[in-house]
């Protein structure tokens, strides 16, 4: 089974970092990988990824005319990839050695049409002591609570999810009215609204394989309490968008809240009792702040909604 993972970068300031992601790519121990490279309309990246990478066999590089978004540029990628399986990594990521045998496992085992993995953190600036691992996938890291092992699942992070080409492409690849320069700024979860239109159509989620992992770089900005207190809250906003482009019965978000109320937050009360750490006490109200920030973005959302359709 050939896979092409599909890599987009845009600025020379992240140069270094792309460069670890596609190193990453190229050392994978499944055979038969081919790396995709998409440029998203900034000459001198595309110029410099040319000349480090340009001679090698298995990778294809593209540049866009103009710079387009994440998502148009995903899809550009999986338009000239020539892979049975089209994956995706960020080039702020780097995927374990084993990441595409895992996911080709789940395509050749499970029958998937669609498969993802793990994300772990790689904390740039150190770990923020306030910060819950509930809450993790406010960084773009699988947070607890997410799975208990493999199994099918809605969908997994946009930096480690695949899909059958076939798939991707019939369903038109991802809505790129959702974030980049293509619509709202600020609405997220272009893969989550894919998903669904995926198991609309085909009855199937995405496979998840926790062994398949990438790691996720955290920077230092992003482990900031008001940067993360206004994802928590366009995340909600986002949340409630979703629900206006595909049918979604909302499942995952109710049985992670329904384990966020009845056992983690009681977990974490203990805890404090046992221990009276500090971290323990900042983790907890986090949970509560961070909670109401989703909720507050998510009736904004709807009021919004309201307004528009009224208008």
């Amino acid at each position: 089974m050939k896979v092409s993972v599909i890599l987009c970068t845009y600025t020379l300031d992240m140069y270094d970092h792309f460069a670890e992601a596609a190193d990453s790519v190229l050392s994978q121990t499944h055979d038969d990988v081919e790396l995709v490279v998409v440029v998203d309309g900034t000459p001198a990246v595309y110029d410099r990824v040319v000349e480090e990478y340009g001679d090698r066999e298995n990778v294809v590089i593209e540049c866009n005319d103009e710079n387009v978004g994440l998502l148009e540029s995903r899809n550009r990628g999986a338009e000239i990839a020539s892979g049975d399986v089209v994956t995706f990594i960020d080039d702020d990521a780097v995927a374990d050695e084993e990441w595409v045998e895992r996911l080709v496992h789940a395509y050749e085992e499970k029958d998937a049409i669609a498969a993802g993995g793990k994300m772990v953190p790689e904390w740039v600036a150190g770990k923020p002591s306030f910060l819950p691992e509930e809450f993790y996938w406010l960084v773009g890291v699988t947070h607890r609570g997410f799975a208990d092992g493999p199994g099918e699942v809605r969908n997994t992070f946009g930096s480690n999810i695949s899909f059958r080409r076939d798939v991707f492409l019939e369903l038109d690849g991802f809505d790129i009215d959702i974030g980049g320069r293509k619509g709202d700024k600020n609405l997220q979860g272009g893969e989550t609204e894919l998903c669904a239109r995926m198991r609309e159509e085909y009855g199937q989620g995405v496979w998840y394989d926790p062994e398949a992992e990438v790691a996720h770089k955290v920077f230092e900005y992003r482990t900031r309490f008001f940067w993360l207190l206004d994802r928590a809250f366009w995340q909600g906003y986002s949340k409630r968008v979703m629900e206006s482009f595909v049918d979604n019965d909302g499942r995952e978000e109710s049985d992670y809240l329904k384990r966020l109320v009845t056992n983690f937050v009681p977990d974490r009360f203990q805890s404090i009792f046992r221990n009276l750490s500090l971290s323990d006490v900042s983790k907890l109200l986090s949970i509560f702040v961070f909670t109401g920030s989703v909720v507050v973005g998510y009736f904004y959302a709807h009021i919004r909604l309201i307004s528009d359709s009224s208008s």
